[in-house]
């Protein structure tokens, strides 16, 4: 297929593309495809507009180039740091230090920039995907309520639970690590002096037998002049290994029974209750006054799932519906967009749609395969081996690697 630069392009019309999904992953690829001019609509299956609890996401280059390149937007707007980065023992004690080059966001402030930049006009609520059709010139998305969408490209975002990628490549089963991560936000000022001074300026690992909780400060959810950290944001990572316990804790106050995530207001209380016990007996203080003072906890249970390709014709699969890595590496949401920032970069060298997604797929199913495996790796390490070693620079988050 000839490569061709924009100048050779000689289009009649302007190229469309359809998104499905409507979280960060989809947003960001519909904002960088009108950056580039084509007509982007959003589909996302929710009828309301999505929530996901204010929870933290760690700062890469693609997370927020976007921003900083396209809109403008100093980092300190979007996201707030730490000077410290430490390790502590089961009893508060600090085995390792060092200066930390991390930022912080949150998942709340990521949603509602990125929307902003795609425009409300463009996203389009309660529509699940049920069929993708595509001939040689133009590629359909049939949704189950009856609407038909055409385009030139489509793209499919819907996460770990997509309908896409069964329709494209068959049942993907994601495979049960063992653990779960349980999840919560708290306000700084709810906090005692004490524990506020001592983790709203560090990242903070706790490292206890077969488990560990991460904790980091994330911004105000509403962006805009510089931030500061009002919000304490953990990840803490318990095993559980009896299929019928994860099922219990899977089944909400409602009665019905999830399969990968419990929202806030929906775990059980006594499995809150269970958690903040567990919090006084094994965690360092700091943190056990964290876990107690957090009104909502919820979880989400922690995956591995890979695809064996992402390009299908017209058709292009990211984000976490292509893969999804276990959140060691904290590069979950800037894969889902180095996964658009590449597929956009293709769309611009080959004037070809096909010709772009099968330059762009190689490369992107390399990066998701590392990130799976790598984050697999460290889980087992300090979930079930007792080898998460303080200091161990193989422990750093990254995209592409320990540090980059």
């Amino acid at each position: 297929m000839e490569c061709v630069t924009n100048t050779e392009r000689d289009r009649t019309h302007t190229r469309q593309a359809i998104v499905v999904g409507g979280s960060i992953g989809g947003l960001g690829a519909a904002a960088l495809l009108r950056r580039q001019g084509w007509e982007v609509t959003v589909y996302e299956r929710s009828p309301v507009t999505l929530a996901g609890a204010g929870a933290g996401i760690v700062v890469h280059p693609s997370t927020v180039r976007h921003f900083v390149e396209h809109r403008g937007m100093p980092l300190e707007q979007i996201s707030c740091g730490a000077k410290f980065a430490r390790v502590l023992d089961g009893a508060g004690t600090a085995l390792y230090e060092e200066p930390c080059r991390y930022h912080f966001t949150s998942w709340t402030t990521l949603y509602a920039t990125y929307l902003d930049s795609v425009g409300r006009g463009n996203y389009v609520l309660g529509e699940q995907l049920v069929a993708l059709e595509q001939d040689l010139d133009t590629a359909w998305a049939r949704f189950a309520s009856g609407r038909v969408a055409e385009a030139d490209l489509v793209v499919c975002a819907d996460g770990i639970g997509s309908t896409a990628r069964e329709l494209l490549v068959g049942q993907v089963t994601p495979a049960y690590s063992g653990y779960v991560g349980w999840r919560g936000v708290v306000e700084v000022d709810r906090l005692s002096p004490h524990t506020a001074q001592a983790l709203t300026e560090a990242l903070t690992y706790g490292v206890i037998n077969d488990s560990h909780i991460v904790v980091y400060p994330i911004p105000d959810t509403d962006p805009g002049s510089v931030q500061t950290p009002k919000t304490l944001n953990y990840v803490w990572y318990r095993n559980v290994e009896s299929a019928e316990h994860l099922r219990a804790l899977l089944t909400g106050k409602d009665g019905v029974e999830r399969s990968l995530a419990m929202q806030p207001g929906l775990v059980r209380d006594e499995f809150t209750n269970e958690l903040r016990a567990a919090a006084d007996a094994e965690l360092p203080p700091v943190l056990a006054e964290l876990v107690n003072r957090t009104h909502e906890p919820f979880l989400q249970v922690v995956v591995d799932l890979e695809v064996p390709e992402m390009a299908f014709g017209r058709v292009a699969l990211i984000g976490d519906a292509a893969f999804a890595a276990r959140p060691h590496a904290a590069a979950g949401t800037a894969k889902a967009l180095e996964n658009s920032w590449a597929l956009a970069e293709a769309l611009e060298t080959f004037d070809d749609v096909e010709a772009a997604l099968n330059d762009w797929s190689p490369a992107q199913l390399e990066l998701g395969s590392n990130l799976v495996h790598r984050s697999r790796r460290l889980g087992e390490r300090a979930q079930f081996e007792r080898a998460w070693t303080p200091g161990d620079p193989d422990l750093r988050f990254g995209l592409y690697g320990p540090g980059r």
